[in-house]
This record gives C-alpha cells, structure tokens and sequence, in this order.
C-alpha cells in the first residue's frame, strides 16, 4: 500500500508593498492645467467683456440718475452743499406753478417740431437721391455727414454771423428781395427758426445716410413688380419705399424727438451772453437752458434736479410712446 503523497496548496501571490504615488506626466499636467483655463475663458469672457460697459454706465448713468432723484426731493444749494433740507415734492410742485418751467416747455415742443420735421423730410428726400446710380456717391455720403462731425459751438457761431441783424448774410438776402431786416436773436418766432434751422443743418445728413442704409436693405424685387404693373418713380417711392422704412422712420423720429428734448448747446451759444436765458424775453429758452439756468446761476440744485427729473420722464413718455406705435406697426404686417 502506498502512502498518499501530501496534498500541496498553492499559496496566493504576495501583494506588492505599496510604494509612494506615481506622478502624472507633466504633459498630462499641462494639458489639464489648459482643460481649466478654457473652461473658465468660456464662462466667465462674456462678463468681463460686458463689465466696462456698466461700469461707465454705473459711473456715468446710475449714480448721477440716483443723485439728482435724491437732490429733488431736498432743498440743495450750490453755495451749501453739505446742508440739504428735505423738501419732498416742493421742488416738483413749484415746477407746477412756475410760468418759465412752462414757457420752456412750449419752446422745446416749438423748436422741436420746426427741427425734426423738416429735418426728417429733407433727409428722406436725400436719402432717394443718393440711393439712384449717382458719380461719386461715396463723397456725397460723406459730405452730408460732415455737418454732423462740426462741433455745436463752430457750427452755432456760423449761423449767429449768418443771422446777424445788421451785417448779416440772410437779412441780406432778405433785403434784396425788399424785405426789412429780421431782428433774429430778440424775436419770437424769428429766434426759434433760427435755432431750428441749426438743429436742421447738422441733422439732416445724419438721418438721411440712415434712410439710405434702410433702403438698400429694400428687396429689388419689389421695385420690379411695381415697375412691371406700370408703377411711376414716385409710385414707387410713395407705396414701396415709405413703407418698407416705417420702422426706420419710426426710429429717427423717436430719437430726434428725445434729441429735441435735451437741446441745449444751440440756443445757449445763440444766445450769447444772455444765452442760458434763451433770449432777453426768454423767447427760445429750452428745459436743458432752464435747468442750467437753475443750477448754476440760480444756485439752486434741488430745483434743477427736478427739471431733469421731469425731462427724463417725458423721454420715457417719448420712449413708451414709439414703442406702442411699433408694436402696432408690427401688428399690421
């Protein structure tokens, strides 16, 4: 009988005695280290682009906005800065009961109306010359926006010397048709033509090179099926141009509207050393004419900063104003 060998039982292998970490490459190191720098680039590039934006605005905008708001409703002087009284809503209630708040109102309204609308006719007028095959259209393009790129004050100082009431060159001309010489910076009438046609001047081009941009966005297609069912230039013009551009002169119409608003350079250098008075009868003086004449020769800050107020709520009134007309606009396409 033979004796059974052993059984022999295989022993598991002897797990490695750890040893310390292994180290990435630096290739995978630098990779992933590029891996974060992107994914931080893509979330936060937006707002660092956009934060100068608010920051100016924040700067420029916001605060200022927010401290007048605050100086209306005290009794702040220029003399005593750091003594302000509240006051409430006096200072916006006296603008209820003061006749120069409202004559400058009217003269904004005036000036306003006799600017922008020839203004706009003109410059859409221009803008259907300049869309024809004309020579040299790019020096006409830039000729009308050069009123634009002159300075108020170069540009203001001309018209006073045109508008002059002895020497100068429109009484001139008026008077070699017969007709008296026009007082022009102490007449009613006179003067806020006068102004107007400042605003006119300088304007004009600018819109007009805006109309031309709508129009060339204008589908040729049209002009051709209106050719072909027999329609004249100004067929064309009136029932294929104009509407097309009604956004677009919605647009300049609003905004010429909150320009108008805001006037102030002209009919302060028009007026000369009377200018923040806007005539010796305060003929042409407008709310920014006002409010400056309130602030800074009046000396009273609260005041002043109410008129601001009340004009920032008119723009936002103009603003409401051309929203709805563009919604309707939209509706009816």
């Amino acid at each position: 009988m033979t004796a059974a060998s052993p059984t022999t039982v295989e022993e598991p292998d002897a797990e490695p005695a750890p040893g310390p970490a292994r180290t990435p490459p630096a290739r995978d190191r630098g990779a992933a280290r590029r891996v974060r720098r992107h994914r931080w680039d893509v979330r936060w590039s937006p707002y660092a682009f956009v934060a100068p934006f608010f920051l100016f605005f924040s700067a420029f905008g916001l605060f200022p906005l927010l401290w007048t708001g605050w100086a209306s409703l005290h009794r702040l002087e220029l003399t005593d800065m750091n003594r302000p009284e509240w006051a409430g809503a006096r200072n916006y209630l006296r603008l209820l009961h003061d006749e120069f708040f409202w004559n400058a109102l009217g003269n904004t309204f005036t000036i306003g109306v006799l600017s922008t609308v020839p203004q706009l006719l003109m410059a859409l007028a221009l803008a259907h010359l300049l869309h024809q095959r004309l020579r040299a259209a790019t020096f006409w393009r830039v000729a009308l926006l050069t009123p634009y790129a002159t300075s108020v004050a170069a540009a203001t100082l001309v018209f006073v010397l045109l508008y002059g009431r002895d020497y100068g060159l429109v009484n001139w001309v008026l008077g070699l048709a017969g007709v008296d010489p026009v007082d022009w910076q102490n007449g009613t009438w006179s003067s806020r033509l006068a102004v107007s046609s400042i605003v006119v001047w300088r304007w004009t081009g600018y819109n007009a090179l805006i109309y031309l941009a709508a129009m060339q966005a204008i589908p040729d297609e049209l002009y051709e099926s209106a050719a072909l069912d027999g329609a004249s230039r100004v067929r064309q013009f009136a029932h294929v141009t104009v509407p097309s551009l009604r956004p677009t002169i919605l647009f300049t119409v609003v905004v010429s509207t909150i320009g108008a608003t805001q006037l102030f350079g002209e009919p302060l250098l028009f007026g000369g050393a009377a200018g923040q008075k806007g005539g010796a009868s305060h003929q042409f003086q407008t709310l920014g004419l006002y409010l400056y004449e309130q602030g800074w020769f009046g000396f009273h800050l609260g005041r002043a900063s109410a008129v601001a107020w009340a004009m920032f709520l008119i723009l936002l009134l103009v603003a409401a104003v051309g929203g709805l007309l563009a919604r309707l606009l939209r509706t009816d396409h």
